[in-house]
């Protein structure tokens, strides 16, 4: 009982509509009804810039963590790994549902990549530092948000099963479930990269500018 509470929790965690609050606080719109239609990190750097992006960010992931850490009201679990795996995946993952489906939205959320990488932040740190590395040299490269948060999570799996070979079967499946996730959720924006349609984000904006110049 005490767990489906907490499982609760942390999907009323999961629907706090950052991007929502921050567009109307501080632009008065709603940003579901602009760029991709998404109330997500990737949608807010593409409408609002990078300072709200990067702000949004943060509060998404934090949403994951914040859910994860949720498993410390149970003591009980702490000396039994099998069973505070279970549990902290399964708080995240409420947590990206809430996100995703947030009940302070009308269920009108985002693609929950940043909260599901605050989830896997609060589960398998090391590996997720790897993620974000993937994450952040594909976003200075390319500037496309949508393919840096696809190869990042398609980054985990990799990390998990090849590189660090975690024997852990929990987070062998795990891991494969939040890349197919990841893929799943921007089915469209992977349409739009292979069409050429895809829109950057405005970030390294003195990068381009230099590049304009030169040419």
């Amino acid at each position: 009982m005490k767990e489906l509470l907490l499982i609760v929790f942390a999907y009323f965690i999961g629907s706090i509509p950052s991007a929502l609050i921050i567009s109307k606080r501080f632009f008065h719109i709603d940003i579901r009804d602009y760029g991709s239609g998404n109330m997500g990190a990737t949608n807010t750097f593409r409408v609002l810039g990078s300072k709200y992006g990067t702000l949004v960010m943060i509060c998404d992931i934090l949403k994951g963590m914040a859910a994860v850490g949720l498993y410390n009201f149970l003591p009980e679990y702490f000396n039994d790994e099998w069973a505070r795996t279970n549990l902290m995946v399964g708080l995240g993952l409420a947590a990206v549902l809430g996100h995703i489906f947030p009940i302070f939205a009308q269920f009108r959320g985002g693609k929950g990549v940043a909260t599901l990488f605050g989830m896997i932040l609060a589960v398998q740190p090391v590996i997720a530092g790897a993620c974000v590395g993937v994450f952040l040299l594909v976003l200075f490269l390319t500037r496309y948000v949508s393919l840096s948060s696809i190869l990042a999570g398609l980054a985990l799996p990799v990390c998990v099963l090849w590189i660090w070979n975690d024997e852990v079967v929990l987070y062998r499946i795990f891991a494969i479930l939040v890349a197919a996730l990841v893929i799943l959720t921007h089915q469209k924006n992977i349409g739009k990269l292979l069409r050429g349609s895809e829109s950057r984000v405005p970030i390294f904006k003195h990068r381009d500018r230099r590049k304009a110049r030169r040419k």
